[in-house]
């Protein structure tokens, strides 16, 4: 099944490349390799804010990943034209803006995870960081970037 038949399933819609906010490329592409630069949490077109543990709680942190995972796709689909195309999504990095005691960074990173396995099936199984920071910029309270490999 193409992966476009699965966003439908999914009732998902693919936004556009988000403009950045500072002084970097929202893509890079080398050979087969497409790096996206980290995308931040989002939530009525406005930075999604908070801090895990304190004002937010792990299924909210789960919720702004899946959000952040779509948006992702949305970039990989202007980075490379097809999402079929993809091989193997490689590696994601998850920065979750969280208090010191928190310790439920790897469930908030599921919600982007668990998407991506939805989307493009066994291409979707990828190595995975996630880490507490203390800040995020404009205090969103998830950022994630991706690696995946293409045809």
């Amino acid at each position: 099944m193409s992966v476009y038949d699965t966003l439908r399933e999914l009732d998902i819609t693919l936004p556009p490349v988000a403009v950045p906010a500072a002084a970097y490329v929202p893509f890079v592409r080398t050979g087969n390799l497409v790096f996206l630069s980290g995308h931040i949490a989002r939530k009525d077109g406005k930075p999604w804010v908070g801090q895990l543990g304190a004002d937010l709680a792990t299924a909210d942190g789960n919720a702004a990943a899946r959000a952040i995972a779509v948006d992702l796709l949305g970039t990989l689909q202007a980075a490379i034209g097809d999402l079929d195309q993809i091989t193997r999504v490689v590696k994601l990095l998850c920065l979750v803006n969280s208090v010191p005691t928190y310790t439920e960074q790897h469930l908030v990173a599921n919600g982007a995870s668990e998407l991506f396995a939805k989307v493009f099936g066994d291409k979707g199984a990828h190595a995975r960081s996630a880490f507490g920071v203390s800040q995020i910029p404009m205090g969103a309270c998830v950022e994630i970037e991706l690696i995946a490999e293409v045809r």
